[in-house]
């Protein structure tokens, strides 16, 4: 294949290799994907696509979220270094990410972060993830791990349940002025503002979604009034990441979500998924569709479950689940 070569530099140099700009990169991997990748070549025969024909984002196909708990979407043949697996909760079968080289998940989540939040270093990082802590192959704690031991402040870590020992460190470093940040799932976060109220200054605090049925389902809107209340602070950030991608984005407290280089935000039309709209002069609402170039080895097109808005500048936001969709453990936000 002629674009093989081109397709195997861009997988050994993901984050500067430079052919002329995100659209020809995504399209470079569409054309591999769609013919080395077995179930998203299955997916794009079963729907009668002809390959020579997508030639914009809107017209790439994008495999349903669901296929990552049926099968293994891998581009090529490999042995997987690892593999993340989705939280899911009880009884339900979670989402399965092989995953061939991780250090392409490193650099892809630091330089996300480094886009959005500058040098961990200059951070104190402290990760409230309990149950996401106690399970295996989870991608948010290998990158919230990664985050704290690149910051130079000794306090950094994680905390269980010791709520106590948490608030105790959020002291020292708001005495001192630390700038930190305190990223947490959404129910434990909920909870250590019910039961340990603290005013914080100094603090950025990011929920990642989160509620595994540990309490009533909540919009984000509610979910951040209470946080906001909680530990007197004016906006609440947000982290939007899954299992099934290797990049991230980041709200910085206004609900709206802005997209790591290496990612990018469609909508789809509720009763159409072929119907795909890319940035235009207006909000588009739809479902969520995400460009994921570090999935070069699984698959970097991806028909989410999630409905949003996209916004003329390429942010979007997450405003609720599609009906009669699986519950995740990493997004339980419903209108």
């Amino acid at each position: 294949m002629n674009n093989l070569s081109e397709y195997l530099k861009l997988a050994g140099g993901l984050f500067d290799f430079n052919i002329s700009g995100f659209e020809d990169k995504a399209l470079l991997v569409f054309e591999v994907q769609s013919r080395e990748n077995p179930v998203y070549r299955q997916y794009v025969d079963h729907l009668g696509i002809n390959r020579s024909s997508v030639t914009s984002l809107r017209n790439i196909p994008f495999l349903p979220i669901s296929f990552f708990k049926t099968h293994e979407v891998m581009t090529g043949a490999f042995m997987p270094e690892t593999w993340f697996e989705s939280s899911g909760t009880t009884g339900s079968v979670n989402s399965r990410h092989l995953v061939r080289d991780l250090e392409i998940y490193r650099k892809s989540f630091l330089k996300g972060f480094q886009l959005f939040y500058g040098d961990p270093g200059e951070w104190c990082i402290i990760g409230l993830l309990p149950s996401y802590l106690e399970r295996q192959h989870s991608s948010l704690v290998m990158m919230v791990d990664e985050l704290v031991k690149r910051s130079q402040c000794k306090k950094s870590g994680f905390y269980l349940y010791d709520h106590n020992a948490l608030i105790s460190t959020l002291q020292v470093m708001e005495a001192k002025k630390q700038k930190t940040l305190l990223i947490g799932v959404t129910f434990a976060l909920l909870d250590l503002a019910e039961h340990f109220p603290f005013a914080l200054q100094h603090t950025v605090l990011m929920e990642t979604g989160g509620m595994k049925g540990r309490r009533e389902e909540m919009t984000r809107q509610q979910v951040h009034e209470l946080l906001k209340k909680g530990f007197g602070v004016e906006v609440i950030h947000s982290e939007y990441g899954m299992t099934e991608l290797l990049s991230q984005g980041y709200s910085q407290g206004d609900g709206i979500f802005r997209c790591a280089d290496t990612m990018r935000i469609l909508v789809r039309e509720e009763d159409d998924p072929l119907e795909v709209h890319d940035v235009e002069d207006h909000v588009v609402n739809g479902i969520i569709n995400v460009i994921d170039l570090a999935n070069i080895h699984s698959c970097s097109f991806i028909a989410t479950e999630d409905a949003g808005k996209l916004y003329p500048d390429g942010s979007f936001e997450v405003t609720g689940r599609v009906d009669h969709s699986d519950i995740r453990g990493c997004s339980l936000m419903v209108v």
